[in-house]
């Protein structure tokens, strides 16, 4: 099984993702290590990706899945994955669970202003939220709740209690 867990820049993903992964002892991914240079020059500059500059990232993060999944294994991905097109092309992989890390456009705000990312700059949040999807079928869990709570309910939600 893979856990993908997919929200706007800010909300957590790769906070929560390395607590679940570790309270797995699953591998974590995050889906920015896999970005090509240009991609992240790109938003370095403040510049959002088109869906062209995407694609073969996403490729990449699915044959990476694909291949934990045909060994039998299982990890935690942290990806935007903002679009359905895009979650689908991660589906791909095999099985793919989707968690959606959701807060307001404020809360989220707050939390980019208060950090510094190697290329995301918080000018880009807008259109984040511009992007996004909402996803249907997927766990949504609240980002305004401890990482300790998101952890302990998404593993109840997905039977991986211990």
């Amino acid at each position: 099984m893979i856990l993908l867990l997919m929200g706007v820049s800010g909300c957590g993903k790769s906070t929560v993702g390395a607590a679940l992964a570790r309270s797995l002892r699953w591998p974590f991914f995050d889906a920015d290590d896999f970005h090509p240079p240009a991609n992240v020059a790109k938003m370095a500059a403040g510049e959002p990706l088109t869906d062209a500059d995407r694609w073969p990232w996403l490729d990449r993060l699915a044959d990476e899945m694909r291949a934990i999944l045909a060994r039998g294994g299982h990890a935690v991905l942290a990806c935007s994955a903002l679009k359905e097109a895009y979650r689908a092309r991660l589906a791909q992989a095999g099985d793919v669970r989707i968690v959606y890390l959701a807060g307001d456009e404020p809360t989220i705000a707050a939390r980019l202003a208060a950090r510094q990312h190697r290329y995301m700059p918080p000018s880009l949040l807008p259109t984040q939220f511009a992007a996004l999807e909402e996803p249907a079928g997927a766990l949504r869990v609240d980002v305004g709740l401890p990482v300790a709570a998101q952890v302990d309910g998404i593993r109840a939600a997905f039977g991986l209690q211990t």
